[in-house]
């Protein structure tokens, strides 16, 4: 009989209604995989006080990331029950962060509390102990709306749908997909390391950006651009970046398209390469997120970047 680690966080799959609203609860260890009793052993771990997924931090997952290196020894696989608003950025930093030992690592949460009428977590459960159970699976995965999908590249797309989790560049999870792993990189995890995230819109925000990248105290950052990662005519923002990546900043430049993917058809692209800026591809913010938290945690140069993004077919 299989031996599966669980490490229940919080999220909306457990929670109980309150006067104050919705709140984490953990009477769902007592019933959520009681249906699967004979066809696995299941280790719980309950994190004490569970946790609304919007307050995730660096330092939970560095609690996490040591939590299962020390359990996967002893165990079959990994279940992760999380809230829905961070589990994409969770799974993206397992994927990149944890040493699976070829083991699959298996994600998942609901859209509506498991008590709830018409709940999506039975199901949820059921695709996710399905794919724990799968001798092909070797990867880290979400599972969602009955599919999986790869960690790296997913993202929440909708609050509302049960198949609220979606894969826009690679899909949904198949079985003769190499695991996309980095191979040559440290990957030691720093809750300390500090990545800034920076949206542009239409306005002032060039502007501020620069600010932010001159003042505020960062090690790397992503800029999330538009269509292929384009940025307005601002000398001031080219030449913060510039400044950024020359004292030995990283900087990521990725589309806020949802099926975007980073290019230099346009001038204003090569003019942001030639200040500096790494190309993301692929690159979604959850993986942006994840792979920048590695790259400053380790001092990566430009170059190792440019290798991760290769090693995990984002580019």
């Amino acid at each position: 009989m299989q031996k599966i680690f669980v490490l229940y966080t919080g999220g909306t799959i457990g929670m109980k209604p309150t006067p104050a609203g919705l709140v984490p609860d953990a009477e769902l260890a007592e019933r959520a995989l009681q249906p699967y009793a004979r066809q696995a052993s299941f280790h719980w771990h309950i994190c004490q006080p569970l946790i609304d997924s919007s307050n995730i931090t660096p330092h939970h997952w560095a609690q996490w990331l040591t939590l299962l290196q020390n359990a996967l020894p002893e165990h079959d696989g990994i279940l992760v029950l999380h809230g829905t608003d961070t589990l994409a950025y969770t799974a993206n930093l397992l994927a990149l962060a944890l040493d699976n030992q070829g083991k699959p690592i298996v994600l998942t949460g609901a859209q509506k509390p498991y008590h709830a009428e018409n709940s999506d977590a039975p199901a949820n459960l059921q695709t996710a102990v399905a794919a724990l159970q799968n001798p092909q699976m070797h990867d880290t995965v979400i599972a969602f709306g009955r599919r999986l999908y790869p960690a790296i590249g997913s993202s929440k797309y909708s609050t509302k749908l049960d198949d609220g989790f979606s894969n826009a560049h690679f899909g949904t999870w198949q079985p003769d997909t190499p695991p996309r792993r980095l191979s040559g990189l440290p990957t030691r995890f720093d809750p300390a390391a500090r990545v800034c995230s920076h949206l542009l819109t239409p306005g002032s925000s060039a502007e501020q950006i620069a600010h932010s990248l001159q003042r505020f105290p960062q090690q790397a950052a992503i800029l999330l651009g538009y269509g292929q990662g384009h940025v307005p005519a601002s000398p001031e923002l080219l030449a913060a970046v510039e400044h950024f990546t020359a004292r030995g900043g990283l900087l990521l430049n990725i589309s806020q398209a949802h099926h975007g993917q980073t290019g230099s058809t346009y001038a204003q692209s090569n003019a942001l390469r030639q200040a500096g800026a790494i190309g993301g591809g692929k690159c979604n913010i959850e993986t942006a997120t994840a792979l920048m938290t590695l790259a400053a945690g380790n001092r990566w140069t430009a170059e190792q970047l440019q290798q991760a993004l290769q090693q995990l077919h984002l580019v």
